[in-house]
């Protein structure tokens, strides 16, 4: 059940490599071309996701979703297929879907530009110009993909155990080193690596089955498989769908038990108008990724623009709302569906769409109106983490914007269990930012002078609190010393005035630690 992947650019001799290394051990050969072919069969729209990861601003909240689906049915391919015998793969970086598998043999195959120039002249039948264009095009392309898809360098050796360059090795020869270090201890299967495989396997399978049926195929989830323990991790929003997930999947082969959880952080983002890349955009992304949290939108329109009936919002949602089991199934092949034009206003579906490409997606809707209308379209059963209102009542002005925005405020926190904060507050509360440090210099030093003052003046310190020595020579013959407790009154005022200024000091400069060091 050995596998050794192979990862080539096109025309770099990998494929041929790959085969002949496949003749001499005696193991079974896959392409990439045979495994999109599968996937093809499947309903997976291949070719849209490819382009989707290629060209930029193409991707939405389906693809991602289809995405999911190309990385469960590719990996339980892969893992079926090395069921049969030892399987060497050739592709683009099919050893990114094996993490965790150790008797992977990782290899990148590189050639001379020169003879990748002359294949392509010879099998395309290009000039030299247009063949060297191709390559650099189809190498891009590649690259995008492995980024996009999975988040890390193609060209980055450290992904690989071993590269080989063609233009100085003959393939038999790079066919005989690979075989014989395939033989080496390291990438042997071991019961460790083999379970780790079998995980794999259960975890991809059961993402395939809720892809496949026609009650859960639409239900964002991620799924973890341990020894036959499965968990299915959805979305808030889908929470329609788990009720379903255990009978879909409870004829899986391994599965000895199956949870579905809802996933325990979402921030809801509200914003008049959502613009990727703003500062507003970097802190919510930020604080989404440490908390491994989905960002929900929320386009709070001013009335106007669309027949608003009193007390009612018009909710337009991003994601298709029919009840869960009434969709008509069509096997994973889905025509194009234009999306909701009215979704598109207000930079909702680019953000959406970009928070689909980095897997932090909880949806996105258009509320037009007021505090009325939002609060009816919040769904109040999510366990919403933080609450987010961005800019809002922006055909206000200035001072009426702020006093709405806190108003707003107000009165999202006494209807929702969770934190609401502005956009404003949202950087000073959770991140740690450059306006933080003079603050925090400032009252490290306040705090280490009065602990330095107190532990270097004990005796001093002491005798003012017990009332003793210096402090009853001072009060002696004073005011204070007509009655019992008198000199008390000064020490309690001063204790009661002193320490919650320095709780404040140093409560402020452990909470800048720990936003600093990403625990808050």
């Amino acid at each position: 059940m050995q596998i050794i992947c192979i990862s080539s650019g096109a025309y770099s001799g990998g494929q041929d490599l790959a085969r002949r290394l496949a003749e001499k051990l005696g193991y079974g050969c896959l392409s990439r071309d045979e495994l999109i072919e599968a996937a093809t069969r499947e309903g997976i729209r291949v070719g849209k996701l490819e382009m989707a990861m290629v060209k930029p601003g193409i991707f939405s909240e389906r693809l991602a979703l289809e995405r999911d689906i190309y990385l469960a049915f590719s990996t339980a391919y892969l893992c079926e297929r090395a069921k049969e015998g030892g399987l060497v793969y050739h592709g683009r970086t099919g050893h990114l879907l094996l993490s965790g598998v150790s008797h992977v043999l990782r290899v990148r195959v590189l050639a001379d530009e020169e003879y990748r120039i002359r294949a392509v002249m010879q099998k395309l039948g290009l000039v030299r110009q247009k063949a060297q264009k191709y390559i650099q095009e189809v190498d891009e392309d590649r690259r995008r993909w492995v980024h996009s898809m999975y988040g890390v360098s193609w060209d980055d050796a450290a992904n690989y155990d071993m590269v080989i360059n063609l233009a100085r090795l003959s393939l038999e020869n790079a066919a005989t080193v690979l075989m014989n270090m395939a033989q080496l201890p390291d990438f042997q299967m071991t019961p460790a690596s083999m379970r780790a495989m079998d995980n794999l396997r259960l975890a991809a399978g059961t993402r395939m089955a809720i892809a496949k049926d026609e009650r859960t195929h639409e239900a964002s989830v991620k799924v973890r498989a341990d020894n036959g323990l499965v968990t299915v991790t959805y979305l808030p929003q889908d929470a329609g769908f788990a009720d379903f997930i255990p009978a879909v999947c409870k004829n899986l082969p391994g599965l000895k038990e199956i949870r579905a959880t809802m996933a325990m952080t979402n921030l809801l983002w509200i914003e008049e108008e959502f613009q990727p890349g703003s500062e507003v955009w970097d802190h919510v992304l930020e604080i989404a990724t440490k908390w491994n949290a989905a960002v929900e939108l929320m386009r709070l329109a001013p009335e106007g623009g669309e027949t608003v009936e009193e007390g009612q919002a018009i909710v337009g949602s991003a994601r298709n709302t029919a009840i869960p089991g009434l969709r008509e199934y069509n096997g994973g092949i889905e025509d194009d569906v234009p999306e909701n034009e009215a979704a598109d206003n207000g930079g909702l579906k680019e953000t959406r769409d970009e928070l689909a490409r980095i897997g932090k997606s909880g949806g996105g809707r258009v509320v037009y109106g007021g505090q009325d209308q939002l609060i009816n379209a919040i769904d109040r059963t999510i366990p919403y983490t933080l609450v987010v209102i961005g800019e809002v009542f922006k055909s206000k002005d200035h001072s009426t914007r702020l006093r709405a925005t806190r108003d707003l405020s107000s009165f999202l926190s006494d209807r929702i269990k969770a934190p609401v904060v502005t956009s404003d507050e949202l950087g000073s509360q959770f991140l740690f930012g450059k306006r933080d440090i003079p603050k925090v210099a400032t009252l490290v030093i306040v705090v280490f002078a009065i602990y330095l003052l107190v532990f270097t003046n004990q005796e001093f310190v002491l005798a003012f609190l017990s009332q003793a020595g210096w402090y009853a020579e001072a009060v002696k013959d004073t005011i204070l010393s007509i009655v019992d407790w008198g000199p008390k009154i000064i020490v309690s005022l001063s204790v009661f005035i002193f320490a919650p200024i320095v709780a404040y000091c140093y409560g402020t400069v452990v909470r800048a630690i720990m936003k600093l060091i990403k625990m808050e």
